[in-house]
Formats: structure tokens, sequence, C-alpha cells
């Protein structure tokens, strides 16, 4: 075995006595390098499993930090987090650290954009999807086809959740499955619709679980492998598994066009100067101003109102107004982070 599991000789026994791992994959789960894209709810429960499973390198982005809200649910915090507003990669490694284990963590507080997608994934084995928005996953589906890296698709909101693994060159891609974005607002979050730990614990199990077979198989078992959608309620009880084909005429890993990660580059949020205030650019796909605006009087948001072409409301301390192409503008900070994380929470999916 090699020297990595040495000063842990008994930590790994159970699953190196699992025949699906065995030995030899416990020593390629020991080397492997995994990118964890989001560190709340999902995210801290995969980098939890992962990191118990002794998973050579966990590479952890989040631009969030802790709030009271998360605690019922995002198991890597505690309250001293909450009130101090820790950021949540740097509060996740030091619980994780507390663990022990040979598995080295590192944290990126940082907004998730292609030029830091390539600089923290070109060489992973695995990227795995913890964020709480559509526009991140198309970005991390891009690269990870173009450049032949899988990735396991997570989302949970209310009490279920889906999960597909994406390996490339061997089934189909997300676009595949969702061709393109809904429309900012259109989808509930946990932000409107809630989401309670039993569901997030589902699907993070699953994703892991299906983590440790990618990383730990060989290239026969890998190439072997048939991804499908699996979607779960955890209040009804029921599990749906779905077959999902590869689209030949798929823009992504049929055509070989990889339209977000290019449009990422060039949109980037802008500090308006001397006005306090975060600019969002455009969207892909433009939103439903009218259904939004009930979605969010639903969902609690301040001071919901609708002028024209402009839908406006408020959030944590801050004014947010939003564009019939997408865009908003963010009033009351000068962090691109938190104003990326207040649209998301509200607008995301």
């Amino acid at each position: 075995m090699e020297s990595r599991l040495d000063p842990f000789p008994q930590r790994f026994d159970r699953q190196v006595r699992f025949a699906g791992l065995g030995i030899e994959g416990q020593t390629r789960l020991a080397q492997a390098r995994v990118l964890m894209v989001g560190c709340g709810a999902l995210g801290g429960s995969l980098a939890l499993y992962l990191h118990r499973a002794g998973v050579g390198e966990l590479r952890l982005v989040d631009r969030d930090v802790v709030e009271p809200t998360n605690l019922p649910r995002q198991v890597l915090f505690d309250e001293r987090h909450a009130s101090e507003r820790v950021p949540k990669v740097e509060a996740a490694a030091e619980t994780l650290a507390r663990g022990g284990g040979p598995t080295r963590v590192v944290p990126h507080a940082r907004h998730l954009d292609a030029r830091l997608l390539d600089e923290l994934g070109r060489d992973v084995d695995l990227i795995l999807d913890g964020t709480d928005n559509l526009a991140t996953r198309y970005l991390v589906n891009d690269f990870a086809v173009r450049d032949r890296i899988p990735w396991i698709y997570g989302g949970v909101v209310g009490a279920g959740g889906m999960v597909m693994p994406i390996v490339p060159g061997h089934g189909p891609c997300l676009r595949c499955l969702f061709p393109q974005p809904a429309p900012p607002g259109s989808l509930e979050t946990c932000d409107t619709a809630g989401v309670i730990l039993p569901a997030v614990a589902a699907i993070a199990a699953l994703q892991a679980g299906l983590a440790l077979r990618l990383l730990g198989a060989d290239e026969q078992g890998r190439a072997s492998f048939k991804p499908a959608l699996v979607q779960i309620d955890v209040w009804r009880g029921e599990t749906h598994r779905i077959e999902v084909n590869r689209q030949t005429d798929c823009p992504c890993c049929g055509d070989g066009q990889y339209e977000f990660l290019e449009s990422a580059e060039l949109q980037e949020p802008t500090v308006l100067c001397g006005r306090n205030t975060v600019q969002l650019p455009a969207s892909a796909v433009r939103p439903d101003l009218t259904a939004l605006e009930q979605r969010l009087e639903r969902a609690g948001a301040r001071s919901v109102r609708r002028a024209g072409p402009l839908l406006r409301f408020g959030a944590e301390e801050c004014e947010v107004t939003l564009f019939g192409d997408g865009r908003a503008l963010i009033e009351g900070t000068e962090e691109p982070a938190r104003a990326q994380a207040i649209y998301d929470r509200f607008l995301g999916a």
C-alpha cells in the first residue's frame, strides 16, 4: 500500500475489506484530488464523507460565510462559526482537521469563475457539485466535458433532490438532460422553499458513494460505469432511477461548444464606483419578472415591488434591482462575492 496510508494501518480496514475497493481501490483514493464546488449543506456533507474515506486532497471553494440559518443542516459548522461569520471553507477545514486522517484540505474562500475553475480543476480526478445555482453547474459541465474530467451533479431542495454522475466520453452530460438553464428565479431554492437535513444527507450519501466508485475504480471499471439520474424524496420515501441517453446533437458533449465557459470569461461582477453597489451581468435566459414577484413575496423578501421592466426587493441589508435581461444591481455592498451570494439565494437554482 502507498506510504500515504502507512501511518493509518487500522483506519481504513473496513473499507479495504469492501470488495468494491480493496487495497488497490483505497490506494487510488489516497492518490486522488477532488474539487468540491460549494461548501454548504451538500458540499459540507460531501467533504466530510470523502475526508473520512481517505481521499488524498480536497480542494474546497465557496465564497460565502457561515450564518445562523445554516446550522440545522450544514454539518461542519457550529455557533462560533456563525457568530464570527467565518468563511465556510475555513470553518470546514478547521472541523475536518479535528477528525485527523491523511487527507490534505485546501480551502479557497473565493467566487468560482472560469479562471479559478481552470486554476483549481485542471489536475483533479473528480469535481463534486455542492453549489446552489445553475450558472455554476453549466460552467462546471463545460469545463469537465472539455477537459474530460468526471463530475457528479447533485441538487437538493425541500425534502428531495437528484444526482447524476457525468463521465465525459462514457455517457450524457448535464446539457443532454437540461439543454438550457431555467430562467433566473423560476425554480425553487433552499431559501424560498426550505430544505430538511435528511434530504441533504440522502443526496450527499449517493454522491459520495458514486465518488468512491469512480475514484477507486480502475480504467476498466470506469469505462463500464453506466450513469443515470436518480431522484429521491425522503418525505414520501420514494426513489426513481431514470436512464439518460447521450444526445448526439448536444451543443456541449456533441458539438464541442462551451458557451457557458466562454461567456463566463467575459462577464464579471462590477463594483460601481462611489455607489456602494455591485452590478451582476445579464443572464443567458431572461427571468419571468411577474412569476418571480409572486415567489419572492411568498419567500419573505422585503418590499417586493414591480416598476415597469424592473423588479426591486430587499434582501439582508441590501436592495436588489433586477432587470428584464437578468442583470442585477445589489445596493448596500461593494463585495462581489456577497452580491452574488444574495442573488443566488433568491434567484439561483
